[in-house]
This record gives C-alpha cells, sequence and structure tokens, in this order.
C-alpha cells in the first residue's frame, strides 16, 4: 500500500515540477537517460537528455560572442539587465522556490530564501556598477602612475 501511496504522490509531484515549468516559460526538455529525482518521494521527476561534447562546444563558442558584445557595454547598462532579472526573480520566487523544494526536498521557507539570495545578488551587483572605481598608485617611474581598471572576465561554466 505504502508503494501505491508514493507512486501517487510521485505522480503529482511530477505533474507539479511539469506545470511549474511551463508557467515559468521553460520549454518541455528532451526526454533522456538523465534522470532528476525528488527526495520527497525519492520517485523520478523528468528525465534530461545529456549533451554531447559539440553541443557543449557549441554552446560555450555562443556565450563566447555573446560576452565579446557584453564587455563593451558600460557597466551601469549591464546593471540595467541585472535589475531586470531581480524583478523576474521576485516575480517568479514562489514558483522558483516551489522547484527548489521539489528538487532539493527544502522546506518552503528555505527554498524561498535560495531565491532570495539570487535576488539580494543581484541588488548588490547592481550597486557594484556604480562603484567599479580602481585604485591609482604611484609607479617606480618618475611622473607616472598605475591605474587599477575592472573588466569582465569572461565565460564562466557553474555546475
Amino acid at each position: 500500500m505504502t508503494h501505491a501511496l508514493t507512486d501517487t504522490a510521485t505522480r503529482e509531484l511530477r505533474e507539479r515540477t511539469e506545470t511549474l515549468l511551463r508557467r515559468l516559460g521553460v520549454d518541455t526538455p528532451e526526454p533522456g537517460e538523465l534522470r532528476a529525482r525528488t527526495p520527497i518521494t525519492g520517485g523520478e521527476l523528468i528525465t534530461l537528455r545529456a549533451s554531447d561534447s559539440a553541443e557543449v562546444q557549441a554552446a560555450i563558442g555562443r556565450a563566447d560572442a555573446a560576452f565579446r558584445d557584453w564587455r563593451t557595454v558600460p557597466a551601469p547598462q549591464r546593471a540595467a539587465v541585472v535589475r531586470r532579472l531581480a524583478a523576474l526573480l521576485t516575480e517568479q520566487q514562489r514558483e522558483l522556490g516551489e522547484l527548489v523544494t521539489l528538487e532539493a526536498g527544502k522546506i518552503g521557507a528555505e527554498a524561498r530564501g535560495e531565491v532570495q539570495e539570487m535576488i539580494d545578488v543581484c541588488e548588490f551587483a547592481i550597486g557594484l556598477s556604480r562603484q567599479l572605481y580602481g585604485r591609482t598608485m604611484p609607479s617606480e617611474r618618475p611622473g607616472h602612475r598605475l591605474m587599477e581598471t575592472w573588466h569582465p572576465l569572461g565565460v564562466v561554466g557553474v555546475i
């Protein structure tokens, strides 16, 4: 009997996950061999197709091309994009928090707190966009000085 209850609960969680993803504008992922399980029941929420090496390299190439344009945008204008991201996270905080609960098994308040932390980091970055001052230091050469400037580094992968 417990098995049937677990299967029913997992099916409901799977349906809730699919509904949340649709509401967030995420296309239904192509099914595959990678299984995402929920710690709530231990059941499978979704399967995903693994990307092959060529797909990964193509994605990195697209990200690098976008970065080359992005790095020329002044920091305050980049901050406007981050501000929009913070607004989207705020608008969807409940749904995103629910996804964290389904995927990681965290209680609702903690899951929403994870999303709030992303919002807080966005707000912090927005403030920094007007404070990228850099230092000026004396040089060993007479009549010269050294100046520090900040520039975006490039594509970063997060797993």
